[in-house]
């Protein structure tokens, strides 16, 4: 399994780089991806860094791309991605980069420009337009007005409106004033009411709507406006109308009081929009073409940024000698790689023509290396689930490689339906064999990108479960016949078979083990299907899936603790060993190692015939602690004898674990053989080895002995792995109680939804069961495989952290970060 099993040995080396070569060789080491470089500038502020205006220079030329992605999205225009990784530019093609990034910016600028002036014209000579038009109607309507009050004896001087040209008050000629502009519609009726309050209903509103919406110039968006004219008397009140309009932002244009000047300016202005029209559409082709060129190029052009900034980030973490030409790293990179990475160094070194080789120095360190596991597409999302719980402790065994088959296959046992898990697989491998096409789409979804980054485990957990199925003869809730029934009932009272009549309708058919036969032997695979009919389905199910949790979980329990002894043998922990691994097994094995023998033994011993002589575990279990017997449960000889001397084996183990550590590591101390020792997280110890590779990194911790903190640590992980034996066991009958939850679940879906549509005949239950299955094929989809799988999907996530991974990994490590090319995302920088 390589480093899967065991992270990669990593080294601490030095780098001494030319200046002139610095650059280069830091692009070859991104292009390799293997090497994290440390900081040797912490205590330096980042704005008093050597390559500091180089980044100022990166980020500014990345604010120029976002606002060209910004203006190119803005259109519509689709930007080429074809997927290339362009080489890091040489620093002297910056100046060029910039130049460019500098001219479009300019361009794109003067263009936004000229066209938000254009736009503006062309918004005023529009609303112009309308203005014209509406109060011309305006006009009309108040000439016909006054015509009619002048014939009209009803009207006095008193009631006489105010949209007359002239009003005979005293005999004396008086002339109206009157402005006119356009209002967002939505102001309209709080502009009427201000006007009336202010003017004290001495002014005439007309108003109309302008049919089509008009474009902001500014935001582009689309706004209703309305096109008013009031009607006033005096400077006084021509001041206050004014006041208003400017306070609600309306916009007024000069309007012509006779019908002549009305429709000559018409005229200019529907010859001036004209002339708008071209100019803006000649702009607008003008910018497409600069956006269409640009969106060839921009995400080349970006990557190309990134990686220059990348590049100037990491030589702000380089320390400079004394001559100032020659930059100093230092970097934690695999052993395995070492002739990959010098490999590397000489290809920078000769691209920038420098005549200095780069040297690269192995070092001694105290400090603990970085973990580093080499995964490919299958086994990474399962490494993911174990960095999630914690980075591997450097070197100890990872835990990844055992959950590749364990985890899909607990989670089929809790999931176990064919159906369910064909779905899940056709959904996984449709993720799977379009995964190229769909990385190349960049969907920016959080919820996609969950799923398509676990879809070799969905596939792995849909071919479990549809393995599972076959076994719990499960599929939608509903049983298949592969093979003739091995039972042949008999009633219970008459002790005669059961014949198909009479089995025909029977809705409470029990198989009772005592008085049913078997006809051929137990069923080739799997479940029986008669038991689908079977009223006791349950209750034989449940002891047989409480068994089977018992015996998976126990058994991922011993590999967990076996897995220990690989730990303390790799690092040297011989005390660990004696202390810790061997009462752990012998107390596991003596409780529930014998659990599972007498288990599996009741299976092979007991059958139909003497079933009812059978033991019951649990209670035998309990009598077993309490040293106590029942004929009932004594079912071989010296079995009382043996239970007993388990038990007092057991209960020896927690003294052995709990003080024979502490008192042995206190005598070595006071006899001066006690040395410093790296301690282990996990047990509270200060017992192991040097961490090294190849006599290259020591990574011992000196500790000062202190036998009370030691005391404390081995009692709280005595008392925690003996109470965990118990209380795990018990957490893996959740293998159990989901498994029945989700068949459950299941059959009821089915009887409550698509039976009754089953049961209707003709066109009419044609049509319901039409829209019945289309109600069950969503529910089960929604409730039972994502719900339901989510459910056990987590489930089977803490069996495998707490009680599997408690018996043997403390992942205290950290994670090995390259300095790499191919996530980018990280020098980046948001508007």
């Amino acid at each position: 399994m390589g480093s899967l099993f065991r992270s990669e040995e990593m080294t601490l080396c030095q780098l001494f780089l030319q200046s002139e070569a610095a650059y280069a060789c830091v692009s070859e080491l991104g292009e390799l991806g293997l090497v994290q470089f440390r900081d040797l500038n912490p205590d330096v502020n980042a704005f008093q860094r050597k390559f500091v205006n180089e980044v100022r220079r990166c980020d500014e030329m990345e604010r120029k791309l976002r606002f060209l992605e910004k203006e190119i999205k803005k259109d519509g225009i689709p930007m080429l991605d074809t997927g290339d990784n362009p080489e890091a530019p040489v620093p002297r093609e910056m100046i060029d980069l910039e130049a460019t990034f500098e001219k479009l910016e300019n361009e794109m600028k003067e263009v936004n420009g000229n066209t938000e002036a254009l736009k503006r014209n062309y918004l005023e000579l529009t609303e112009l337009k309308h203005i014209l038009r509406k109060t011309q109607t305006f006009f009309e309507e108040a000439e016909i007005h006054h015509v009619q009050a002048m014939h009209d004896p009803s009207l006095t001087e008193e009631n006489f409106g105010l949209l007359g040209e002239e009003s005979h008050r005293s005999g004396q000629a008086l002339r109206l004033g009157f402005v006119a502009g356009v209002i967002v519609r939505e102001k309209i009726p709080a502009f009427e009411r201000m006007l009336w309050r202010v003017c004290r209903g001495n002014v005439f509103l007309r108003q109309a709507e302008i049919e089509s919406p008009l474009e902001d110039p500014v935001t582009g968006d689309q706004v209703n406006k309305s096109v008013f004219i009031i009607f006033f008397q005096g400077e006084q009140l021509k001041s206050r109308v004014k006041k208003i309009c400017e306070g609600f932002r309306a916009t007024l244009y000069p309007c012509p009081e006779t019908p002549a000047e009305r429709r000559e300016m018409a005229i200019g202005v529907m010859t001036r929009i004209e002339d708008l029209n071209t100019v803006l559409g000649q702009t607008q082709d003008h910018r497409h073409r600069v956006l269409v060129a640009a969106a060839r190029n921009i995400k080349i052009w970006f990557i190309k940024v990134r990686k220059i900034k990348a590049i100037y980030y990491t030589l702000n973490m380089l320390n400079l000698d004394v001559t100032q030409k020659c930059l100093i790293a230092e970097c934690w990179c695999p052993v395995q790689d070492l002739d990959r990475i010098q490999q590397a160094l000489r290809g920078g070194t000769e691209r920038s023509g420098s005549s200095v080789p780069s040297i690269l120095n192995r070092m001694k360190t105290k400090e603990i290396p970085p973990t580093y596991n080499r995964n490919n597409k299958l086994t990474q999302g399962f490494q993911n689930i174990i960095d999630a719980y914690g980075i591997s402790t450097y070197q100890e065994v990872n835990p990844a490689p055992w959950a590749i088959i364990s985890f899909p296959f607990l989670f089929a046992v809790m999931f176990g339906d064919f159906g369910h898990g064909f779905i899940m697989f056709l959904i996984a491998l449709f993720l799977v064999t379009r995964e190229k096409q769909l990385q190349a789409q960049k969907i920016n979804n959080e919820i996609f990108d969950m799923f398509f980054g676990g879809r070799y485990i969905i596939l792995l957990m849909g071919i479990f479960s549809m393995y599972t199925g076959l076994i719990y003869n499960d599929i939608f809730s509903k049983s298949f016949k592969l093979f003739d029934s091995s039972w042949a009932p008999h009633d219970p009272l008459t002790s005669e078979p059961y014949t198909a009549d009479t089995l025909r309708g029977s809705t409470s058919l029990q198989l009772d083990p005592n008085v049913s036969y078997p006809k051929g032997g137990p069923y080739p695979f799997g479940l029986d299907p008669v038991w689908s009919l079977a009223s006791n389905k349950i209750t034989a199910l449940n002891s047989l899936k409480m068994k089977i949790s018992v015996i998976f979980g126990v058994s991922q329990m011993f590999l967990g603790v076996a897995l220990s002894i690989v730990n303390h043998r790799f690092f040297n922990r011989k005390i660990n060993i004696y202390c810790d691994f061997i009462p752990q097994v012998i107390f596991l094995s003596a409780i529930f190692g014998y659990l599972i023998i007498e288990i599996i033994i009741k299976w092979i011993v007991f059958s139909f015939r003497n079933v009812g002589e059978a033991p019951n575990l649990l209670i035998g279990l309990i009598q077993m602690f309490l040293f106590q017997s029942d004929k009932k449960n004594l079912w071989y000889t010296g079995q009382t004898s043996l239970q007993t001397f388990l038990v007092v084996l057991a209960a020896i183990c927690i003294p052995w674990m709990w003080l024979i550590k502490p008192f042995y590591l206190r005598h070595q101390h006071r006899h001066g053989q006690f040395k410093h020792q790296p301690l282990s997280v996990n047990s509270g110890d200060i017992i192991g080895q040097d961490y090294q590779g190849e006599g290259e990194i020591d990574v011992a911790v000196e500790e000062e002995f202190d036998f009370g903190e030691l005391f404390t640590h081995q009692s709280i992980h005595t008392i925690e792995y003996c109470l965990g034996c118990i209380s795990h066991t018990a957490s893996y009958l959740r293998l159990w109680a989901l498994s029945l939850a989700h068949a459950q679940l299941s059959e009821v879906l089915w009887t409550m939804v698509m039976r009754i549509a089953l049961q209707m005949d003709g066109i009419v239950g044609a049509f319901v069961l039409a829209g019945v299955f289309a109600f069950w094929a969503c529910a089960t989809v929604i409730v039972l495989i994502l719900m339901e799988g989510l459910s056990a999907f987590l489930h089977t996530l803490r069996l495998h952290w707490v009680e599997f991974n408690s018996k043997f990994y403390e992942g205290q490590g950290y994670k090995f970060h390259p300095f790499s090319f191919e996530d980018l995302s990280e020098y980046s920088i948001e508007d």
